[in-house]
């Protein structure tokens, strides 16, 4: 039976060389800090990685991690569906920065907004596009209709589609001097 357990900053902090951590965030958020000695696989990428996730549990216990705690639980519950246990930290990197925790920075990174804060601007301004259409053209209401449904929907199922395509945009790309995930992979599966 695979299980998944949420630790706090401080006990994540104290047991942090016991674990193989894992930033599931884009590697632009990633390269913008985390946690000493994480392996960045984006939550997009991390059912292909799934293989060698497992045999790197065998090694050591696994952290997913990511900016709130929301997305590393998603990618503790793939892993769980692949027989991997994982552990997730409440808060993510946020509190563990709060926490007084050290966070590394890739060298010339620049800052990415966090994901939720780049989902929260996308759909106010689809929201307020939308609302000043509808103004002109009453059919234009429908632009802040489908975001409202959207933003629903993805409460409802703790999914986010808008965020999945955000990742995909070249400001939450990986830097150049990024290591490649095939690289992290083959780090991990030594």
């Amino acid at each position: 039976m695979t299980t998944s357990t949420a630790l706090t900053p401080s006990q994540a902090a104290a047991r942090i060389g016991e674990f193989t951590v894992i930033d599931v965030r884009t590697p632009g958020e990633y390269a913008a800090g985390h946690l000493p000695g994480a392996h960045n696989i984006p939550l997009d990428r991390l059912n292909e990685a799934a293989a060698v996730l497992k045999r790197a549990a065998h090694r050591s216990p696994l952290l997913i991690v990511c900016a709130s705690g929301t997305r590393s639980a998603q990618g503790c519950e793939q892993l769980t569906a692949h027989g991997i246990d994982a552990a997730t930290l409440e808060g993510g990197t946020s509190a563990w920065a709060a926490s007084g925790c050290t966070v590394e920075r890739s060298v010339g990174a620049r800052a990415a907004w966090p994901m939720d804060r780049q989902v929260r601007l996308a759909a106010g301004a689809l929201v307020l596009a939308g609302f000043l259409a509808g103004l002109a053209r009453r059919p234009g209401h429908w632009v802040s209709g489908a975001v409202g449904a959207g933003l629903v929907f993805s409460g409802m199922t703790n999914t986010c589609g808008m965020a999945a395509a955000l990742a995909k945009l070249p400001h939450n790309r990986p830097p150049r001097n990024t290591v490649p995930l095939e690289e992290t992979l083959l780090r991990l599966d030594a």
